[in-house]
């Protein structure tokens, strides 16, 4: 079963940057498709950003231009990195193991458990 935990949030200013870190201690993250989502209290989980086992990637229309995904393998670590944040990115970030995408961005669905997740806090 698919284990990662997220790290790397905090209070932050609008404009900064920001690397959130997923992490796993075996190496999956080479073998699977890797996704970030994000959720505010009393709102859904959306996914925000996909990176496949060929490394390609996809992102939500919402994000696009801001937010970067990619991968360490070696480390076996996948990244998110926000640049630049907005208050709109308020959020805990997860993630998780995900189905390849067979009909679009959003037809990925979550393959393991859901963790703790990073809680990212963008001030104004």
């Amino acid at each position: 079963q698919v284990q990662l935990v997220e790290s790397g949030g905090g209070l932050v200013h609008t404009g900064e940057s920001l690397r959130l870190s997923c992490a796993a201690s075996t190496p999956i993250v080479s073998a699977n498709h890797i996704a970030w989502y994000r959720q505010v209290p009393e709102q859904t989980r959306d996914l925000v950003a996909v990176i496949r086992d060929d490394s390609s990637t996809l992102y939500a229309d919402s994000v696009k231009g801001r937010f970067t995904i990619s991968r360490d393998n070696s480390k076996n670590t996948v990244y998110l990195q926000i640049n630049p944040l907005k208050p709109e990115d308020t959020a805990t970030y997860y993630c998780n193991a995900v189905s390849p995408e067979l009909a679009g961005f959003q037809s990925v669905r979550p393959l393991g458990s859901w963790g703790r997740g990073t809680q990212v806090t963008v001030s104004s």
